[in-house]
């Protein structure tokens, strides 16, 4: 059905299932995200599964050509799967064909879905930052795993405050007009870096924008912002439930690179995260320096698909495998990821230069 068909049973349901899972409450894997998605994609559905006449399991995902189906809001979601019962036993291939599926396509497979482990190709970390203990306890062990990066950190935290007037830091910040500051900043980044601009999508900067008014306690918005002299110098824009804050587009005003103001920025992030309750940070799959600097730990996550047999399978194969193996090749070869990455920035330079 489409995701504004679920009745209340229903999405309560689905946030009782989720919530009893043992699974980490990420925000993307809650009814709202799917909703809102389905705000700005057509193509949105959920397939729900009935035991004994009870809703049992929901599987949202989104419908394309010749059955291919791709996981919700594919490409921005973090965290991606079924909802289910941990009793329940489902196969694959037949949930694919009563959902007139002949292929599933994910790449943020979350940690544990056995259901769809045998359509994973790859497996990627995605970087945590534990504040459970209290910001303190963060620090303390920061201070021990990356002493060079918490002191160089605090130091153009200072002298920013210092030079610009004072430092403010806002955790859910509700100005719109910092919101699309941080998009604006975020453009600009991704062309700068020789890489598409996700916010020239449409659906994606509509849904950010939606999201950014979704208040539900397993998934809200959440714009934190970190001011200087009362002008914005970096921002963050993510999902958070009770317990986890899923990082998602994080970015800065370039004139204040040499401060390092997102690096500013996530510190003040996790001491106002763990002082809201928040036990995880989820920094999401990708390598970053920040990110190995600020990490406790990882989590996997998995790339690939769950197909059955049909031509949307192999349009599927023919069409993704070999640029999947592709990157995965690249990036398994630290010099020449090094020389992709010169080469998208060489491009983002090119294309400014037009």
């Amino acid at each position: 059905m489409r995701p504004g068909e679920l009745n209340a049973g229903e999405l309560e349901a689905w946030r009782d299932i989720r919530a009893k899972s043992g699974a980490p409450a990420n925000p993307f894997m809650e009814p709202e995200f799917t909703l809102a998605v389905a705000h700005v994609r057509r193509s949105a559905r959920v397939a729900v599964v009935h035991e004994d006449g009870e809703p049992a399991a929901f599987l949202p995902f989104e419908r394309g050509a010749w059955g291919r189906g791709r996981a919700i809001g594919f490409g921005v979601s973090d965290c991606q799967g079924i909802v289910a019962r941990p009793e329940l036993t489902l196969d694959a291939s037949e949930l694919l064909r009563a959902c007139s599926l002949s292929v599933w396509e994910f790449d943020n497979l979350e940690a544990g879905q056995d259901l769809f482990a045998a359509g994973a190709a790859a497996a990627y970390p995605s970087f945590v930052v534990d504040v459970g203990a209290g910001y303190q306890a963060y620090e303390s062990g920061l201070k021990v795993r990356s002493p060079k990066f918490f002191r160089t950190t605090t130091a153009k935290e200072r002298r920013l405050g210092r030079q610009a007037g004072g430092l403010r830091f806002v955790f859910d910040e509700r100005d719109p007009r910092a919101l699309r500051q941080l998009m604006e900043w975020k453009s600009a980044q991704y062309r700068r870096t020789g890489r598409r601009d996700r916010f020239a999508q449409e659906w994606i900067s509509t849904l950010v924008r939606y999201l950014a008014h979704t208040d539900a306690p397993g998934c809200a918005g959440v714009l934190s912002v970190l001011y200087a002299a009362d002008r914005p110098v970096a921002a963050h824009f993510g999902l958070r439930s009770r317990t986890v804050l899923s990082c998602w587009f994080p970015s800065y005003d370039p004139e204040f690179a040499r401060y390092s103001p997102g690096l500013v920025l996530h510190l003040r992030m996790a001491e106002a995260a763990a002082g809201a309750g928040i036990a995880v940070l989820d920094l999401g799959r990708g390598a970053a320096e920040y990110k190995d600097a600020l990490k406790t730990g990882e989590i996997p996550v998995h790339e690939g698909a769950a197909v059955r047999p049909g031509a949307g399978a192999a349009l599927h194969r023919l069409g993704r495998e070999p640029s999947r193996r592709a990157h995965a090749f690249v990036r398994a070869r630290p010099r020449l990821a090094a020389l992709a990455q010169r080469t998208l920035k060489q491009a983002g330079r090119l294309r400014r230069g037009q």
